[in-house]
C-alpha cells in the first residue's frame, strides 16, 4: 500500500501543503462566522451540537431553537438558523476535500523526515483523512435530512456516529504527523 499522495513530486509537496493549509484556514474562518448565529442554549457549539445530538429529541430541541419565534418577521427570517446551517453544510463539501488533502499531505511530509520504517504507517495514516471526509459527507447528508424535518431515527444517530469516527480518525492522523515531525532524529 502506498500513500494516496505519493505521486506528488517531493519538490512540490511543501508549497502545495501551505496552499492547502491556507485554504483550509480560510474555510475554518468562514465556518466560525456561519456558526455564530447557531449558538443557542441547546446548541452551545452551533452546528457541532447538532452533529453530536445523537437522539431525535435533542435534534428536535436544537431545531426549535434555530427557528426564531417572531410574530412580525418575514417567513424567511423565521428560518434564518436553518439557512446558516444549510449553507454551512453545503460549504462543508468543499472543506472536507480541503482538509483531507491537507491532513494527508501533512502526514506525508512529516513521515518523509524519518527513515523508511515510517513509510508503511504513513501510507496507512495517509488514507485516514479521506475516510474521515467520506464520513463527513455521510454526516452532512444526515444533517440535511434533519434540517428538512427528518429528525427521527436514524438520522441523528448516523450523524453522531459519523462525527465521532471522523474526528477520531483526524486526531489519529494529526497525532501521527506530530510524532513523526517532532520525534528526535537518530544520530
Amino acid at each position: 500500500m502506498s500513500h494516496p499522495l505519493s505521486a506528488i513530486p517531493a519538490s512540490q509537496r511543501g508549497i502545495l501543503f501551505l496552499a492547502l493549509l491556507f485554504l483550509t484556514s480560510i474555510l475554518l474562518a468562514v465556518f466560525q462566522a456561519l456558526n455564530s448565529p447557531l449558538r443557542t442554549l441547546s446548541a452551545p457549539l452551533g452546528i457541532l451540537s447538532l452533529q453530536f445530538a445523537a437522539t431525535p429529541e435533542r435534534a428536535f430541541q436544537i431545531l426549535v431553537e434555530w427557528q426564531r419565534s417572531c410574530i412580525d418577521c418575514a417567513p424567511i427570517q423565521a428560518y434564518e438558523g436553518y439557512l446558516y446551517a444549510a449553507f454551512g453544510l453545503g460549504l462543508d463539501y468543499l472543506f472536507l476535500v480541503s482538509y483531507a488533502l491537507t491532513f494527508s499531505l501533512g502526514i506525508l511530509l512529516a513521515a518523509a523526515r524519518r527513515s523508511g520504517r515510517w513509510n508503511r504507517p504513513a501510507a496507512v495514516m495517509g488514507w485516514l483523512p479521506f475516510v474521515a471526509a467520506f464520513l463527513d459527507a455521510t454526516e452532512n447528508a444526515a444533517l440535511f435530512r434533519i434540517l428538512l424535518g427528518a429528525y427521527s431515527s436514524p438520522w441523528p444517530q448516523l450523524a453522531t456516529a459519523c462525527a465521532e469516527v471522523k474526528f477520531s480518525l483526524l486526531a489519529l492522523g494529526l497525532g501521527f504527523a506530530l510524532v513523526a515531525w517532532l520525534w528526535p532524529r537518530a544520530s
